[in-house]
């Protein structure tokens, strides 16, 4: 019972590193005309992932830039909707990328990005790696896994209904707007048709004029 409760311990920690330790996930809004950089410190060696996607906003296209600490260009992407790049960390320093909203001169938009590094902690650092796993133990790593594809389609899910949402509130508003004008249109027409059959039928006031004589 003890060890049983032991491993749920575990598995419930590494759930913990992996929501702590590796990377960022973050959604904020770029403004027309605007960049926004971020910076993470990475060691030689590590393997990191930049994936991001435009949530709303315009055509959903962002420019994305990743540099490496000297400078040197690692990604450059022009007007993406969405991309995943993944990168082996070749210097120690703080690594910088992008997202520039330049182009676009009144529309803001709301960009989505996960930068994940290095890899997933062991789930049982303590275990000895020589001997089998326990039943308990490849149940654990299962769920573990599975759990960490349910973020993945979560998340994924989540985007794609924000990115819908953002669609038929605009689909909404322009429709509203083509309806509003459409009744402007045929109250200005019904009246000119009033206004221009009365014309047609009003009585015309004749003047005579007598001569004496």
């Amino acid at each position: 019972m003890y060890g049983s409760f032991r491993v749920l311990l575990q598995v419930l920690s590494a759930q913990l590193l992996c929501v702590w330790v590796l990377g960022s996930e973050l959604t904020f809004e770029l403004p027309d005309n605007a960049k926004q950089c971020f910076y993470e410190d990475i060691t030689i060696g590590t393997k990191c992932t930049l994936e991001f996607q435009v949530v709303t906003g315009g055509h959903y296209d962002v420019d994305c830039r990743l540099e490496d600490p000297e400078g040197a260009t690692l990604y450059k992407e022009m007007k993406k909707q969405y991309d995943s790049f993944t990168f082996t960390a070749a210097k120690n320093g703080t690594y910088k990328f992008c997202f520039s909203n330049e182009f676009s001169t009144f529309t803001h938009k709301t960009v989505y990005f996960d930068f994940q590094v290095g890899d997933d902690p062991p789930l049982f650092p303590n275990e000895n790696r020589v001997t089998a796993l326990t039943q308990m133990e490849s149940a654990c790593v299962s769920i573990h896994e599975a759990l960490k594809s349910v973020i993945d389609y979560q998340t994924h899910f989540r985007l794609r209904e924000a990115q819908g949402r953002s669609r038929a509130e605009d689909l909404n508003t322009r429709v509203a707007f083509w309806s509003i004008g459409e009744a402007i249109i045929l109250l200005v027409v019904s009246i000119s048709q009033v206004v221009l059959l009365r014309s047609f039928f009003s009585d015309r006031k004749t003047t005579t004029t007598r001569v004496g004589s």
